[in-house]
């Protein structure tokens, strides 16, 4: 090999380390843009949220203190400890329930972002900390990413646990409204018994 051909070799070898370098630093780069834009936009809806909607009175805030409780005493301590550190709870819609629309709900959550709306049928037709806990949890598996669906079933076959039973709420309006949800959505969970349209958990 001549020598113009050693220096080629040579300067090739020296270069490409540096042409390496330079695309994982460009690549690092590009991720820190990604990564920074995305937290900015998910930071600024979050806000958005709660700068659009309102927070809850004094009072409520203790009607729902009360409620988690009934959820811990049932033996949901992961859903309470949620519910209770991690939940940011407003009274009024935000922009995006306002766009969405929630029409006949007793709360809302917006996930990820942990945020429960609770409107006033929660406050007016519950009869109890024990119906507003049952509430509260179901928009804890919200929380967690649970659907409609899912949320329902769970709450359902979870709610003796709490002390929601037929034989003490079920002339109430939010045992009626979620019992009726809960047959639409989940219809296996209402084929028992001797007519084969009874209750299956009770």
């Amino acid at each position: 090999m001549d020598n113009l051909g050693k220096a080629y070799q040579t300067l090739t070898v020296r270069t490409r380390p540096a042409e390496n370098r330079n695309v994982h630093r460009g690549f690092l780069r590009s991720l820190l843009w990604i990564t920074l834009t995305t937290l900015t936009i998910i930071v600024g809806a979050f806000l958005s949220l709660l700068m659009t909607s309102e927070p809850l009175t004094i009072e409520q805030r203790q009607l729902v203190a009360e409620a988690i409780l009934v959820v811990e005493q049932g033996g949901f301590t992961s859903e309470a400890s949620t519910l209770r550190n991690i939940v940011f709870y407003r009274s009024s819609d935000s922009w995006w329930n306002k766009y969405v629309g929630h029409q006949n709900a007793y709360a809302a959550t917006n996930f990820p972002f942990a945020v429960v709306t609770l409107y006033p049928a929660f406050f007016r037709f519950s009869v109890d900390a024990t119906e507003r806990a049952a509430i509260l949890l179901h928009e804890s598996h919200h929380v967690f990413g649970a659907d409609e669906r899912m949320a329902l079933q769970r709450v359902w076959i979870d709610k003796q646990k709490l002390g929601w039973t037929a034989e003490r709420y079920s002339r109430t309006r939010v045992w009626r409204n979620t019992r009726e949800w809960t047959m639409g959505a989940v219809p296996g969970l209402f084929q028992c018994g001797l007519d084969g349209q009874s209750d299956c958990v009770e």
